[in-house]
């Protein structure tokens, strides 16, 4: 590697091939037109390229790769969820998480570091051993821990009886991890556009024409293009997008907010999430501290940071680790967040018959990455809907069965 730099380094031009696909016109006509370049995006063109043969795939984006929730996310990965159907999603994903930098030949740093879940009620303990022993169930490894465990865990975490919502137990999850995201969205679209999928960016839907049930083509800002399946993975802007197809989604939009600190010196291995202080903490391999916590209380289609979620995080993040007080706020973001009525994201065919959704992914739509694109890829080659996702159709609102995945996140919304 050090000569390969050296070599490289002393070249008038590189002698590597591009990441992705160059600039090019679009053509008339694709066998599958993607609208969304973020993660799950380009796994679903990996996918179908590498696992189905499928390359003459558009990718289109109205900014560019995985800059949308992508680039937004707190890169958390669990598998610690309430459902069956939930539990064994995201297990599965983790799984292929796992083994991600052997599959594209490219680190996308995945560390399998732990999340340790605050109770600071009973309540929150009754509900942590049902999550525990329905994980465990289904080979996700989670477990609930007292006072002494947390303080051997994670020594810098304040256990201070007299505090305002003193802990009184946790849940560890051992299989929760990061991964770079950024390196993930990569890793995909660069193993997709190796295999002849082609990347637009700066390309803008603005209509998706219909006739006799089915779409023909997707209008653009640089022209129209004919496809023969159109699939959306598009997160905050799923219902507006769904809109242009005549669909109405479940699905209400949310700011999702987060910061990061000055980098400090490595103390704090897993991450720590508290649902009732509205915050999660994790450092970084950099030092940085990263926070985050619930969605903002009100609907809006903006990627604004606001001083009261600041303060907000601020607030639980001190009362868990005291010793911040001092730390510099280097940076604040938003995600916008596309949330359904049961916390659980829509997958598989639309009442469009080529029409495919990938949406509803609310704060968790990194973590689904992998296994979301293997089982949308399968979809779209196939036509048959893979058991996996089948409980995820849109369906199921109409059915009234309902995945309630409500009490399942880092920090409740």
């Amino acid at each position: 590697m050090p000569f390969d730099l050296i070599k490289n380094g002393l070249r008038s031009a590189s002698a590597r091939k591009p990441h992705f696909s160059s600039a090019r016109d679009l053509k008339k006509h694709y066998d599958v037109v993607i609208i969304g370049a973020g993660g799950h995006g380009a796994a679903i063109a990996y996918y179908l390229a590498k696992y189905h043969g499928i390359t003459d795939v558009a990718v289109l984006d109205k900014a560019y790769l995985g800059g949308g929730n992508t680039a937004r996310n707190t890169a958390v990965i669990r598998s610690n969820y309430l459902t069956e159907e939930g539990i064994k999603f995201y297990r599965d994903s983790l799984s292929l998480f796992a083994n991600l930098s052997n599959e594209f030949s490219y680190n996308v740093m995945f560390e399998q570091r732990g999340q340790l879940t605050l109770a600071h009620s009973d309540a929150a303990i009754r509900n942590f051993r049902w999550r525990a022993e329905m994980n465990s169930h289904f080979g996700v490894r989670s477990r609930l821990l007292d006072r002494a465990e947390i303080r051997e865990l994670v020594p810098s975490l304040s256990m201070n009886e007299s505090a305002r919502f003193p802990i009184v137990g946790g849940l560890w999850h051992a299989d929760g991890a990061t991964a770079r995201h950024d390196a993930v969205v990569w890793g995909y679209m660069r193993g997709a556009c190796e295999r002849g999928v082609e990347l637009h960016q700066l390309t803008e839907v603005q209509g998706i024409d219909i006739s006799d049930g089915a779409v023909q083509s997707v209008q653009t800002n640089r022209g129209r293009v004919g496809c023969k399946i159109a699939v959306q993975a598009v997160a905050g802007c799923s219902s507006l997008l769904a809109q242009m197809a005549g669909i109405r989604l479940p699905i209400k939009t949310f700011p999702l907010q987060a910061m990061v600190t000055q980098p400090y010196k490595p103390l704090l291995v897993p991450l720590v999430s508290s649902p009732h202080l509205h915050v999660y903490v994790q450092q970084t391999s950099r030092g940085e501290f990263v926070i985050g916590g619930g969605s903002d209380d009100y609907p809006l289609y903006n990627t604004r940071s606001t001083l009261e979620q600041k303060e907000s995080l601020a607030d639980g993040t001190l009362e868990l680790f005291p010793f911040l007080a001092q730390a510099k706020i280097l940076r604040q973001w938003a995600g916008i967040t596309d949330m359904t009525p049961d916390y659980s994201p829509i997958m598989g065919p639309s009442p469009i018959k080529n029409y495919y959704l990938d949406a509803g992914w609310g704060t968790w739509g990194f973590k689904a990455t992998p296994i979301c694109g293997q089982t949308m890829a399968q979809l779209i080659a196939t036509g048959v809907t893979p058991d996996l996702i089948r409980p995820f159709d849109l369906e199921r609102f109409y059915r009234f069965q309902a995945l309630d995945e409500t009490g399942a996140t880092a920090a409740s919304h």
